[in-house]
């Protein structure tokens, strides 16, 4: 109690600086520290008659007094001009920003005051100065301020993760002191199919796995294009069958099969059917008794080993169905994995000295085999459970979880933490549910009859990371700390919403990209004796399925499909074309109209973009008639350009990004709705983030397609917002080119998007509303 009492005393003694100081980095500063109680010689002073008191005076006074010169210190500090400066800031900026909110909804805004300025706080987008918008993207924080409360493994100065591996369980998790016979009866299962060579032979995890490719074959992987066919199926669609190698004959989807003929290690043939159980219809018929129509196509080819790319994943219908799918598969080849290595443990045991033989290389030159990428937290749990659920034969026979506590406390949330009066759209709800921070890597051991987590990424047999965790261990050229040698030997690659690191930093996904598969700089204890030969020859991509998974058709999505997928196998991508666009949602009538840009090449397009728009567009919306213009900006750097510009010119505009603290946003939407400023640059991230209704709207203008189509049409439904009954003066202008194809086709479909794209025309008008 004397500690904590002086202790509160000390604190009292501070200044605002100072106590600062002590609640970001959890110490005092260098010139708070207490100086030791125990004399020494070098520290000794004399006290002058005029020296401060302290408390502690009375209580030792024959004690040498060794604080005092903590005390003069710290006078000096008391009446700091710098730290009476810094407070008055911080108490302007916040009354600034309550009087914006409390004026903001005087006006008879009736959206919640939280949706205001006071958003929730795991949705907060990181308060930053916009310039450093190209290094530091608004989700490294977002739900930042969420996770701090469970969070022990974050450094509260950087944000960085604070390493915590389990190092208690290494022996238990290790393969390679383990052998068939420990686990759970699986010996005689496997030794039954390997002496059936049937079995062998069909299985597709020793098909793909057990292939040696041959150096031309490697050659012309690396050098010839691919040759694609086209197939129809019944869920899926439009699929597009690509192959370097051979020209694989088509694959069809079977109509009906039953468990054993997927493969299935021992343990999920029977708890596949219990876990999916919720998104199985009672109209199933009995040979889809296992899976949903979408799940049976997508693991049909998914077990071929090919790569798969699915850009219609949505999380409010399909994408916990997609979720469970890629986890069976990713655990089927993990059991399989594991059982092989640990059953040539046996045997390599039981051999007779002195006999090598080649017949045991079944591993890679690292342990990880599975690299599974998401988006946040509260993915890497969901995985998480369905691993356990799908590891736990019945309710007697419970799995062992190590650190399941601490997974818990760091990856979930508080569902009582969030306003129950906050309204955001539903693909909203379900994108942002649960904990939604994006900086986390952890590494999981599985064996069949346990699970350690946090194992460490040598001894892991799947790591779950955002591409953000992954690009701070990665680290970059230069730097010290940086490894990536655990990447070298990974199978299987996951990307699951891929969409949303568009809106992240994509950057982070293409420098991961360019570390995967890579030689390790150092052995890390590996036997090489049981290292495959195709990682030894550093082919190692070759073998690497890649499963992406996304909400839309991006250019840069498919470029990681098409360049840094190397497959020898082949890859499967879902190419269906949108029938009717977004445009067909827009309630309100609204003229729309579409002006092409004429641009020589895909890298001009961003320049000619800003020289039609401030030469053919903006002129239009100079005048004061047309006040209210709202223009939408996806890309950031283009959002600075005409930032810049407009102050250049002194138009008379505001500004949301997603780096705008939130008295920013206030002062920003009630100038624009009051008319007192007559243009509003709003970035596409800051809606993403936000989903803000802005108010006030009678012009729009797009100065590039959305990256969501269903954005286009929640932007011009916000003028229904604004009760002014000038509905026959709202516009809507849109700027695009050839090279956005898919963006365009996205917003009005594909027999529009043909039309404009032929014609000759550079501006197209098209009308919505109910009397259209």
């Amino acid at each position: 109690m004397g500690k904590r009492r002086g202790g509160r005393e000390l604190a009292r003694g501070l200044s605002k600086r100072q106590r600062k100081h002590l609640r970001q980095f959890g110490e005092q500063h260098p010139v708070c520290d207490r100086v030791s109680g125990r004399p020494e010689a070098t520290q000794i002073c004399e006290l002058s008659d005029n020296s401060d008191k302290s408390s502690a005076e009375s209580d030792s006074e024959t004690e040498v007094e060794q604080v005092s010169v903590y005390h003069k210190l710290l006078a000096t500090l008391k009446a700091s001009p710098e730290s009476e400066s810094e407070e008055e800031e911080d108490e302007s900026e916040s009354e600034e920003a309550g009087e914006s909110e409390a004026e903001l909804d005087s006006e008879g805004s009736r959206e919640p005051r939280e949706a205001v300025g006071g958003e929730e706080e795991q949705n907060d987008v990181p308060e930053q100065e916009e310039e450093v918008a190209a290094k530091d993207p608004p989700e490294q924080a977002l739900g930042q301020e969420e996770a701090d409360g469970v969070e022990t493994s974050c450094d509260p100065n950087r944000g960085a993760i604070e390493e915590f591996t389990d190092v208690k369980h290494e022996a238990e998790f290790s393969l390679e002191t383990n052998f068939m016979e420990e686990e759970s009866g699986d010996c005689d299962a496997d030794k039954r199919e390997s002496n059936s060579s049937q079995a062998f032979s069909e299985d597709p995890f020793k098909q793909h796995m057990d292939k040696e490719l041959k150096e031309k074959e490697v050659e012309k992987i690396s050098t010839l294009s691919k040759t694609s066919s086209q197939s129809k199926w019944p869920r899926l669609g439009q699929l597009t069958f690509s192959s370097t190698l051979e020209k694989h004959t088509t694959l069809k989807p079977d109509k009906e099969f039953s468990v054993k003929q997927l493969y299935l290690h021992k343990p999920l043939e029977s708890t596949w059917p219990k876990v999916n159980k919720h998104y199985l219809s009672s109209a199933s018929k009995p040979s889809d008794s296992f899976f949903t129509p979408l799940q049976r196509e997508l693991f049909c080819i998914m077990n071929t080993y090919r790569d798969l790319f699915y850009p219609e994943r949505n999380a409010l219908t399909n994408g916990e169905e997609i979720r469970h799918a890629y986890c069976l598969h990713a655990l089927n080849h993990i059991l399989k994995a594991n059982a092989q290595v640990l059953s040539n443990n046996a045997k390599k045991r039981d051999q007779k000295p002195g006999t090598d033989s080649d017949d045991y290389r079944d591993q890679g030159l690292t342990r990880p085999k599975v690299l599974m990428i998401v988006p946040f937290r509260e993915c890497a749990l969901r995985i998480v459970h369905i691993f356990i659920s799908l590891l736990e034969v019945n309710e007697k026979r419970k799995i062992d979880v190590s650190n399941k506590k601490r997974f818990k406390g760091e990856f979930g949330s508080d569902p009582d933490e969030k306003p129950p009066n906050l309204k955001r759209p539903e693909d909203y709800e379900a994108v942002f549910a649960g904990n939604i921070d994006d900086h986390f890597r952890i590494g999981v051991a599985i064996l069949q009859k346990s699970m350690r987590l946090y194992a460490p990424f040598y001894s892991s047999d799947i790591i779950i990371a955002s591409p953000l965790g992954m690009r701070t261990i990665i680290g970059t050229e230069g730097e010290k700390k940086r490894d990536f040698d655990f990447l070298s030997s990974i199978e299987m690659l996951i990307i699951d919403q891929a969409d949303i690191y568009l809106m992240q930093n994509w950057e982070h996904v293409l420098h991961l990209m360019r570390h995967i598969n890579l030689l390790p700089l150092d052995s890390h204890g590996v036997d090489f004796s049981r290292v495959r030969m195709p990682n030894l020859n550093n082919w190692s991509k070759y073998y690497r399925q890649t499963l992406l998974f996304s909400a839309l058709q991006d250019p840069q999505i498919n470029a990681i499909f098409n360049k840094h997928c190397f497959n020898y196998v082949g890859q499967v991508a879902v190419r269906n074309v949108p029938l009717s666009g977004s445009i067909s949602r827009v309630v309100v009538q609204l003229p729309h109209v579409f002006r092409r840009i004429e641009a020589e090449n895909l890298t001009s397009v961003i320049d000619t973009r800003f020289q039609f728009f401030i030469d053919k567009v903006l002129p239009e919306y100079r005048d004061a008639i047309m006040s209210h213009t709202l223009i939408y900006v996806p890309s950031y750097f283009d959002y600075v350009r005409l930032r810049n510009y407009f102050k250049k010119e002194e138009l008379n505009f505001t500004h949301i990004c997603e780096y705008t603290k939130k008295a920013g946003i206030c002062r920003a939407r009630r100038s624009f709705l009051k008319g007192e400023k007559q243009f509003l640059l709003l970035t596409e991230r800051f809606h993403f983030y936000k989903r803000y209704t802005i108010k006030g709207i009678r012009n729009l203008i797009f100065y590039e397609l959305p990256t969501y189509s269903h954005f286009y049409s929640e932007i011009c439904n916000m003028m229904k917002a604004t009760d002014s009954g000038v509905d026959a003066t709202w516009t809507c202008t849109v700027l695009y080119s050839k090279y956005d194809a898919q963006k365009l086709a996205a917003v009005v479909g594909i027999d529009r998007t043909a039309q404009m794209l032929q014609s000759k025309k550079n501006v197209h008008l098209f009308v919505t509303g109910e009397n259209e």
